[in-house]
């Protein structure tokens, strides 16, 4: 019997002014069990995130009308097309165009030219990390102080305040909770977050945790920094230094 597979009908909406690579990277993905959908410049690729809900957004940083870091700021900042995770391409390798799309809310970026097979393998990372991890009612939820994970809804509030987090913050978030306290070393974080076959930088992997600890507002404390080592949990503000 074969696995279930992260594609099984999942839809990706590509986005891309390159004609040729839209339709190479359509073919695969079609072969391969996803339904694709396409736009070319970024006013379009707004239109159909929010008419269509993709499952997936492979989107291109240089475009006309609207660049694709502009396109991913507002998807992230409507309700309706904040949680669709997103894969950047970029044909700059520099780590600070990796940043620029991280602190917008991008689960995960690719540089040109790439392999399908990377493209692929960083698509089922991250479609994975979308789903339920907890086997029960009760597991599905998590607390720590004043915080609560809902697994099964994908949401975090904050003294009854809804914190809107990317996935890759979500489950950054959730890891270090699961942790207990435990102190979790950026690789061991990032491979609860996003699997073993995924490479992340260091600084990638700061930004994110900035991130969270923006949006968790007057309880970021709960985040602390173990200088040298990584991250873990705090259970209250009084051990924040």
């Amino acid at each position: 019997m074969t696995a279930p597979s992260a594609a099984d009908g999942k839809l990706v909406l590509i986005v891309d002014d390159e004609r040729d690579l839209v339709e190479l990277v359509t073919h695969n993905l079609n072969r391969n069990g996803y339904r694709t959908i396409a736009a070319s410049d970024g006013r379009s690729a707004l239109a159909m995130a929010r008419s269509e809900q993709p499952d997936l957004i492979v989107l291109d940083v240089m475009m006309p009308n609207l660049d694709g870091h502009e396109v991913a700021r507002r998807l992230k900042a409507e309700p309706s097309t904040a949680t669709i995770p997103i894969i950047m391409l970029t044909a700059k390798a520099e780590e600070t165009d990796e940043i620029v799309g991280l602190k917008i809310g991008a689960d995960d970026y690719v540089t040109k030219p790439f392999s399908m097979k990377v493209l692929m393998a960083r698509m089922e990372s991250v479609l994975r990390r979308g789903g339920t991890d907890a086997g029960s009612e009760n597991e599905s939820q998590l607390k720590a102080g004043p915080l609560l994970i809902d697994h099964a809804k994908h949401e975090v509030f904050v003294n009854e305040r809804q914190v809107k987090l990317t996935l890759t913050e979500f489950k950054l978030l959730a890891a270090l909770v699961e942790a207990g306290g435990r102190v979790l070393s950026r690789d061991r974080l990032m491979d609860k977050a996003m699997g073993t076959d995924v490479f992340v930088t260091d600084r990638a992997i700061d930004v994110h945790v900035t991130a969270i600890r923006k949006k968790l507002g007057d309880a970021s404390w709960l985040v602390h920094t173990v200088r040298g080592v990584g991250y873990r949990l705090q259970d209250s503000s009084e051990d924040a230094g």
